[in-house]
């Protein structure tokens, strides 16, 4: 039995996709690791080839066209036969203690037959030059070493939000609640992460320092000049993930509380990268985008709107643009993004 499936997409990642695969090898026959070569034109097919080779029934190579990281974990998804589904991008990495951890605690939920739909453990920020790095970690919001529900949950920070590099989803309820992830775009983990939200019953918290986000590199798609360039591409997903639901029909009222607070910050981010770009297009994108929310659910658009996100975002005038930009700038820095 395949207790976690472990699927990894790769672009050109012949660089550093060694470092992801290396980590999660002392899983052994426990897990697979799926190393899905997305149209790669580097060596990435023949060193995922290399490792199958190594570590048969441990790790496999999906070759498939050029699709984007959506497609790449559609297409790990497709072919996962583990319990658990994780997602590990080919420039982060695993911690082999917290891989452990999780391992026995799966293996434990399968024997007793109490699987649960999310296991939610922490992430840490590997960012190029910081001597400290920052642990995301949910230890005053859910409970721990217990099987709790949404409306057993707290009150998240800003920082603090349920990322990819958090959550691993039972492999059957993603595939259940059909989840495809869209062809050629960025930023789709964070519907990855959303759109199973309400399929999710039962929730387990483990306070480990399971995955290493690596922030550096100058390509990286969470650079900010990079995310300025592919600000249509934010943009589509926030009003993907707008229309996904109607919130007002989510019965648990703290999670769609979290939802709200979760397009809030995508609206935050669509719109901020609008402003600093200094472009009059994009200003107008950032109007028009407000326009969907509140035409689509104008009482979330409401909460949004005049809270302390939507409020800073949408201050009058160059002035105001200017107030928004520094607040971004000194979210960016408590929060550790790009």
């Amino acid at each position: 039995m395949k207790y976690i499936t472990f699927a990894i997409p790769c672009y050109n990642s012949e660089e550093y996709m060694e470092h992801a695969i290396n980590s999660i090898l002392p899983a052994g026959e426990d897990v697979e690791i799926l190393v899905v070569n997305d149209g790669s034109k580097d060596q990435t097919a023949e060193i995922g080839k290399r490792y199958e080779a190594m570590y048969p029934g441990i790790v496999r190579v999906i070759d498939k066209e050029n699709g984007g990281h959506g497609d790449a974990v559609n297409a790990g998804l497709s072919q996962a036969s583990g319990v658990y589904f994780k997602v590990v991008d080919s420039d982060d990495w695993v911690d082999e203690e917290a891989l452990m951890k999780i391992l026995n605690k799966v293996k434990e939920f399968v024997r007793t037959e109490s699987v649960v739909d999310m296991i939610i453990s922490n992430y840490v920020y590997e960012k190029v030059g910081m001597e400290h790095k920052k642990v995301i970690h949910y230890r005053n919001v859910l409970p721990q070493n217990e099987v709790f529900r949404w409306d057993d949950i707290g009150s998240f920070h800003l920082d603090q939000y349920i990322l990819m590099h958090s959550v691993i989803y039972r492999t059957e309820m993603l595939k259940l609640c059909q989840l495809k992830l869209p062809k050629h775009t960025f930023y789709v983990d964070n519907i990855y992460v959303y759109y199973p939200l309400p399929h999710v019953r039962t929730l387990y918290y483990m306070d480990v320092d399971f995955y290493r986000y690596f922030i550096g590199r100058e390509d990286q798609s969470v650079n900010e000049k990079v995310m300025i360039g592919r600000v249509d591409q934010q943009i589509f997903v926030t009003k993907t993930m707008i229309s996904m639901y109607e919130l007002r029909l989510i019965p648990s009222k703290k999670l769609r509380k979290y939802m709200i607070n979760y397009l809030a910050i995508m609206m935050t981010v669509s719109s901020i990268l609008c402003i600093r770009s200094k472009d009059k297009e994009n200003l107008e994108k950032k109007r028009e985008l407000w326009k969907y929310l509140k035409k689509k659910d104008y009482k979330t658009y409401f909460k949004i709107r005049h809270g302390i996100l939507g409020q800073t975002m949408n201050l009058p005038g160059r002035s105001g643009r200017k107030v928004s930009s520094m607040a971004y700038s000194v979210a960016r820095r408590i929060i550790g993004f790009n």
